[in-house]
């Protein structure tokens, strides 16, 4: 049986952030399917597991933990692997992972949800998710121009979860190329660090039924 058990589907870059974790530290780590896209979230046996009703969820022994950014922060200091050196490290990943939750990935997963699940088309909704999506794209990226990771010269929990949503360029609808170039640049780098490996390889529920 292994150790680590993450409750997850293939399309949540949130599951993903903890998913590529586990395969960074070299965790005996097992996915278990949630099938959201059918209602598995909103069923009482769900909210039983996460009241919350959503994934990712990490199961570890007896405990149960909840929310991307708590899963990163307690692997780091399980693994002691892409964590802090010291308390203004910490609270520099802190300040990135509260910028991810409330900037980054909120706006940007939502866009995505929008075009690439819900196939809603361009409307005034997704232009808004996009123009703040571009905007927080643009702090990451002025950021990167300068430095190889958040931190500077090596990736820790705040490069994992700023980079969960952003494997996904044409499902976003943005390049990688030109005005966002450091953001290109910067994935390259998390994706050749060993165990990266795409969410859709990583994580079970890829292909949707009826989607290529």
């Amino acid at each position: 049986m292994a150790e680590f058990t993450l409750y997850c589907f293939a399309q949540s870059g949130n599951a993903y952030k903890a998913a590529l974790m586990l395969n960074l530290c070299g965790a005996d780590w097992r996915p278990r399917f949630v099938d959201y896209f059918n209602g598995e979230t909103r069923t009482p046996e769900f909210r039983r597991i996460n009241p919350m009703g959503e994934v990712p969820v990490l199961e570890h022994g007896t405990r149960r933990l909840s929310q991307s950014a708590v899963i990163l922060d307690y692997l780091a200091q399980h693994f002691g692997k892409f964590g802090w050196s010291n308390d203004d490290e910490r609270r520099e990943i802190l300040r990135w992972l509260l910028f991810d939750n409330h900037k980054l990935t909120s706006y940007t997963a939502t866009l995505r949800f929008m075009l690439a699940l819900a196939r809603t088309g361009e409307t005034e909704v997704t232009a808004f998710l996009r123009q703040r999506s571009r905007t927080a794209l643009g702090i990451l990226n002025d950021h990167l121009a300068t430095n190889d990771f958040a931190l500077g010269g090596r990736p820790t929990i705040a490069d994992i979860s700023m980079c969960g949503y952003l494997f996904w360029p044409d499902e976003i609808g943005i390049s990688w190329t030109g005005e966002f170039q450091h953001i290109g640049r910067w994935l390259d780098r998390i994706a050749a660090l060993p165990g990266c490996v795409h969410p859709y390889k990583l994580m079970p529920g890829h292909p949707l039924p009826g989607r290529s």
